[in-house]
Order: structure tokens, then sequence, then C-alpha cells
């Protein structure tokens, strides 16, 4: 895997017959708070922009400076999908980031007719999807959509803590952090925590008995 083309399943795909392939990953998971983000990314080319590869293995900086490179590039198109704590309440965190990255998806500025996804299943009703474990390690346009939902939600946990800095959001982003599991025993859940995600649901339970 270490020597694999980043762009082989993007040239792959055009290869048979395919024409815009666009990759698509989320972020968010996994934490007690906040939403699922989700983002799509295509090239117009074969483009190789310096410092694309799994979000998790960039720093904080070099994620930035990937992010900036990828916003301004007139080879690169990209969207957004955003799914708020409320519905991942409603529809489980499952489909909440299918419908994320279904969202990112149908909001390309020209819409791919192959998307290549980061490990998780999903037919889309206009585009030919292939699932590829650890896509966003493998595949240019995958890291890339990694990037781009990484920072866009960590965007949204930095002004989280700007109205709730008890809960430290801008250092754990809403995951399950021993700072984050204290401030929450202490000051309980506020409006962006994952009433369905344990122990926020205990702790909800709790305060309703009370």
């Amino acid at each position: 895997m270490g020597g694999e083309d980043k762009l082989f399943y993007e040239k792959r795909a055009r290869d048979r017959g395919y024409n815009l392939v666009a990759g698509v990953d989320e972020a968010g998971r996994g934490p007690l708070a906040g939403p699922v983000v989700a983002a799509c990314c295509a090239f117009r080319k074969d483009v190789r922009i310096e410092g694309i590869d799994d979000s998790k293995k960039l720093t904080a900086k070099k994620r930035q400076d990937a992010y900036r490179l990828l916003a301004k590039h007139p080879q690169v198109l990209y969207s957004i999908g955003i799914v708020e704590p409320d519905e991942i309440d409603r529809i489980n965190i499952y489909q909440a980031t299918i419908k994320a990255m279904t969202m990112a998806i149908d909001g390309m500025p020209e819409k791919p007719d192959y998307v290549i996804v980061d490990g998780m299943n999903l037919l889309h009703p206009e585009a030919a999807t292939e699932k590829l474990v650890k896509g966003d390690a493998r595949s240019l346009t995958v890291g890339a959509a990694s990037i781009l939902a990484k920072v866009t939600r960590d965007e949204i946990m930095e002004r989280y803590h700007d109205k709730w800095p008890c809960y430290g959001f801008n250092r754990n982003r809403g995951y399950g952090t021993v700072e984050h599991l204290k401030a929450l025993e202490e000051n309980g859940p506020c409006e962006i925590h994952r009433a369905s995600f344990q122990p926020v649901k205990s702790l909800i339970e709790e305060l309703s008995i009370c």
C-alpha cells in the first residue's frame, strides 16, 4: 500500500469511461458532541497537490495549509455536507454519516459520475460508487476530502468553544477525552451533545430523574 499510486483508482474509473471522479470522506463519527461533517472532492484533471494525505496523519498546521491549497486551486471541486447532533440522535450515526456524504456529493458544483468512498458502502442514484478501505491514505481525492471535512469540522468546534468554553471543544473537538468527560460530569450536557451517545445519554437520564 505504501507504494500505491494515489491516483490509481481515479485513473481506473476514467479508463472505464467515467468522467468526473470524486472522493468522499467524513470527520466526526466518534465524538460525543458536534456534527458529523463530510466532504466530496474531485480534480478536473490529475493534479498532485503537495501535502495531501489522510488528515489524521497531518499536523493541524499541515491540514490548514493543505485546505487552503485545495480551496483556491482552479482544478479542484469540492462540497461539504453537515448533519447536526439532533439528527444524529434521530437517525443514528451511521445513517447520519451516509446522509452527510450524500449531501456533499449532491452539493458539488459539477456532479461526479463516480465516487470513491472511504470505508463505507454508499449507494447514490446518479453516480457509481466504490468502497475503498483506508481510502484517505490510498486515494488522492479521498485524502483531499478527509482534509476538507476535518478542517471544516474543527472550525465549527472552535466556534462552539466560544459559546461553551467549559468543555474544551477547541482542544478535544467533542471527543470523549478525560477533560471533556470531567466537564460533562460537572456541567451536564449542552445542546450540541449527542443525546444517544454514552455517557451523555446516562447523564441526561439522571438529570431527568432529578
